[in-house]
């Protein structure tokens, strides 16, 4: 039986990930006043590129990967960038494709603009030794972790 309702995607997510940044905005599809969405409409607007920016987060025993899709977008195009020692911020930009007068658009559904998304790493993150790589529209950030160090144990010896 899964925690996680389906509306939230029942994907393999956590609902509350102290590592992440993101704001999200319960309420932003209904009709109440005092949702996020209607108090900072600049906000819902600016989140909408970066909401549609899937990242998946594994730890493995040797680091933390994390996977985006960002179809479309030449890696130089996106920026993968350690801050204040802990923290990986993903971002980049999708553009506007350029309208020819003549053309006659149906329907519109890719999102385009700025995206940034960011994750608090933990403690054991090397973070001097982050790689990142691109295939397939997908965005493959790597990185590694500290050796667990293993407790000294001393045999005590039992008198009497």
């Amino acid at each position: 039986m899964s925690l996680i309702p389906s509306f939230l995607g029942g994907r393999r997510s956590n609902v509350f990930d102290p590592f992440s940044l993101d704001v999200w905005d319960p309420f932003k599809d209904f009709p109440f006043p005092n949702s996020l969405s209607s108090s900072f409409p600049d906000f819902s607007r600016q989140n909408s590129a970066f909401v549609s920016t899937h990242v998946d987060w594994k730890e493995t025993p040797e680091a933390h990967v994390f996977r985006a899709d960002i179809p479309g977008l030449k890696k130089e195009e996106v920026k993968v960038e350690i801050e204040d020692d802990r923290v990986l911020q993903i971002s980049g930009e999708r553009n506007v494709e350029k309208e020819d007068k003549n053309d006659t658009w149906h329907r519109v559904e890719r999102s385009s603009g700025k995206f940034m998304r960011r994750f608090r790493l933990p403690e054991n993150a090397k973070v001097n030794e982050v790689k990142a790589s691109m295939e397939n529209g997908v965005l493959t950030v790597s990185v590694p972790k500290e050796d667990s160090k293993k407790p000294d144990v001393k045999a005590i010896e039992i008198s009497g």
